[in-house]
C-alpha cells in the first residue's frame, strides 16, 4: 500500500470507532420493565412517567436510531434536527444502520443547508422549543448531542431575525474568530442555546448524551451548550464584538438583546435537573488510528487533539515537524540545523498556545523513534482560516495545500533538501465529511504537489491568497487529491495525519 493509501485508510479507521450508534450503546441501557431505569454511564434515571427524545447536531440521526433501539416503546415522541440531505446520503453508502425504521416514533427535520442556519433548521428549532415548554416533572427528556447543533437549533431571541443573526456569525467567522468565540455571541442571542433549552424543559429530568467537536470537551461550548450552565455572561459577548471592530455595526434588534440580557451568567443550581455525558471526542478517533497505524508499522505518535490557531501558523508547525523528521531520516537528528528546527518549532508552539501540548515532551519522543521504521504523526482539533479572498475552500484543505507549499520552499531552501529523501504524504479531513461549503471533507498533499502543479500552470500562491484551496485541488490531478467521503454521520473535529518514511539514498 502507497502513504497515501494508508493515510487514507488511518483516517476512515478514526472516523469509524466514532460512529454513533455503537457509542451510544456503549454508553446507554434501559433496566426493568415494571419500574424502568435509563442507565448512563453507570448513573441511573427513573423513568417515572413519559420519555421523551430531542436531537440536534450532524452525529444525532444515528445516535437516534440507536436510542430508539434501547428505549424501545417506552419512548413516546421524540424530534431531531439533522443536516440536510443527509438521510439520502447515509441510504446511498447503505448505512442502513444510522437510519429511523420506517414506524419511528421521532420525527427528523432535514436543514442547515452547508451547515448555515435557515428557515427548515428553525422550524426544527420551534418545534422542539414546543416539546421541551410542554414537559412536566414526571417526564425524562433524552437530548442527543452532536457538532453541527448550533446551526440546526437556531432560535433568535425576538426581535433579532435569523438573517441578521447569521449575518453577524459570518462576518465574525471572515474575521478568525474561534469556534468558542462564535458559540460565546449564539449563544447570547438565542433562547435554546446557552443552557435555554433546558430550562424551558424544568421540571422534567434533562439526560444529555453528546458527541463532542470542541477541544477540551467544554459542555457550554458544544452546539452552544443547550442543556448546559451558561458561563458565559452579555460582556463576554460584547468584549469579541469589540475584538472583531463590530461593536458599532450591529443591527438595530441585537443592540435591543444585548442592552436587555442579564449581566451575569445562569446560576448553576438552576440546572439541579440536569446531567450531560460525553460519550465520544476527537481522542478516541486518534487513538483508533493510533492502533492502525503501529499495526502497518508505523512509529506512531499523537501530536495533540487540541490544535487550534490560524491554519497558516499550524501548517509552518507541521512543516517544520516533517522537517525534523526528515533530518533524523538523513543521520541529522542532531546538529546545529535540528537544533534550529525544534528552537523554531518551540517559539511557534508558545506563539500558538495550544491547549495541553508539551512540545518539548513530544520533540523528546521524537528524538527516541529511530530511523528504522517509517513515522507516523497524528494530530487532531480545530483551526480557523482569516478569509482574504472570495475563493471556495475549507480549512482543512487550505491547510493541506499551505503544507504542499511550505514542503516546497523548505526543500527549495535546503542545499542538502532533507525532505528531498523522504517520501511524505500529510492529510487533513473533517470527521463530519464536510469541509467548508464543499462536498470534500479534506486533502492531501505530498513534497511534490507545488512542482507537479505548476507544470499544469496552477499557481499554489496565488489560490491560496484567494482562499481558493477547493478549486486548486478539483483542477489538480483531476481532483485525486481531495478527501471526499460524503456525510459520514459522526462529527469529532478534524484530525490530521503525517505520514514520512525514508527513500533509498542514490
Amino acid at each position: 500500500m502507497s502513504l497515501r493509501e494508508h493515510a487514507l485508510s488511518l483516517f476512515r479507521s478514526a472516523v469509524g470507532t466514532v460512529q454513533p450508534a455503537p457509542m451510544l450503546k456503549r454508553a446507554v441501557k434501559l433496566q426493568g420493565d415494571r419500574c424502568p431505569q435509563l442507565v448512563v454511564k453507570g448513573q441511573a434515571f427513573p423513568v417515572k412517567r413519559d420519555l421523551y427524545l430531542v436531537g440536534f447536531g450532524k452525529a444525532v440521526l444515528g445516535m437516534a436510531a440507536a436510542a430508539e433501539e434501547v428505549l424501545g416503546d417506552h419512548l413516546i415522541r421524540g424530534i431531531i434536527s439533522v443536516p440536510l440531505g443527509i438521510q439520502e446520503s447515509l441510504q446511498r453508502a447503505g448505512m442502513q444502520e444510522m437510519l429511523l425504521k420506517p414506524h419511528s416514533k421521532i420525527q427528523v427535520i432535514e436543514g442547515a443547508k452547508n451547515n448555515l442556519p435557515d428557515s427548515e433548521a428553525l422550524k426544527g428549532a420551534a418545534a422542539i422549543q414546543e416539546l421541551a415548554e410542554g414537559l412536566n416533572a414526571d417526564d425524562l427528556l433524552l437530548v442527543l448531542i452532536s457538532g453541527g447543533g448550533s446551526a440546526l437549533l437556531p432560535a433568535p431571541i425576538p426581535p433579532i431575525l435569523l438573517e441578521e443573526k447569521e449575518k453577524l456569525t459570518k462576518m465574525l467567522a471572515s474575521r478568525g474568530a474561534a469556534i468558542q468565540e462564535l458559540n460565546i455571541v449564539r449563544k447570547t442571542l438565542s433562547l435554546l442555546k446557552g443552557g435555554g433549552l433546558a430550562r424551558l424543559a424544568y421540571p422534567a429530568q434533562v439526560v444529555s448524551l453528546i458527541l463532542s467537536d470542541v477541544i477540551g470537551d467544554p459542555l457550554d461550548i458544544i452546539a452552544s451548550g443547550p442543556t448546559a450552565a451558561n458561563s458565559h455572561s452579555v460582556q463576554d459577548c460584547l468584549q469579541i464584538l469589540t475584538k472583531y471592530n463590530l461593536l458599532l455595526n450591529l443591527p438595530k434588534s441585537v443592540e435591543t438583546v444585548l442592552s436587555s440580557s442579564p449581566s451575569k451568567p445562569t446560576a448553576p443550581e438552576d440546572y439541579s435537573h440536569v446531567c450531560n455525558f460525553i460519550i465520544g471526542s476527537n481522542t478516541l478517533a486518534l487513538d483508533e488510528a493510533k492502533r492502525q497505524a503501529e499495526g502497518l508499522g508505523y512509529a506512531t505518535l499523537i501530536l495533540s487533539t487540541a490544535v487550534c490557531g490560524e491554519v497558516s501558523h499550524i501548517a509552518m508547525l507541521y512543516c517544520q515537524l516533517i522537517r525534523l523528521v526528515c533530518l533524523g531520516f538523513a543521520g541529522l537528528g542532531e546538529g546545529p540545523l535540528s537544533d534550529k528546527v525544534r528552537g523554531s518549532l518551540l517559539q511557534l508552539a508558545a506563539e500558538l498556545e495550544i491547549p495541553g501540548l508539551n512540545l518539548a515532551e513530544f520533540l523528546r519522543a521524537l528524538r527516541g523513534l529511530g530511523p528504522e521504521r517509517p513515522v507516523c504523526i497524528l494530530a487532531g482539533g480545530e483551526t480557523t482560516v482569516q478569509l482574504q479572498g472570495t475563493g471556495k475552500g475549507g480549512r482543512n484543505q487550505e491547510l493541506a495545500l499551505r503544507v504542499g507549499l511550505g514542503l516546497h520552499r523548505a526543500q527549495a531552501m535546503e542545499t542538502s533538501s532533507p525532505p528531498g529523501r523522504c517520501e511524505i504524504v500529510f492529510l487533513s479531513g473533517g470527521t463530519d465529511g464536510q469541509d467548508g461549503p464543499t462536498e470534500a471533507a479534506g486533502a492531501f498533499c505530498s513534497l511534490e504537489l507545488v512542482d507537479e502543479a505548476l507544470k499544469e500552470g496552477l499557481d499554489v500562491e496565488a489560490f491560496l491568497s484567494n482562499n481558493d484551496s477547493y478549486t486548486f485541488f478539483s483542477q489538480f490531478q483531476g481532483g485525486r487529491h481531495l478527501l471526499v467521503t460524503g456525510l459520514t454521520g459522526t462529527n469529532v473535529m478534524d484530525i490530521q495525519t503525517i505520514l514520512i518514511r525514508a527513500t533509498e539514498r542514490s
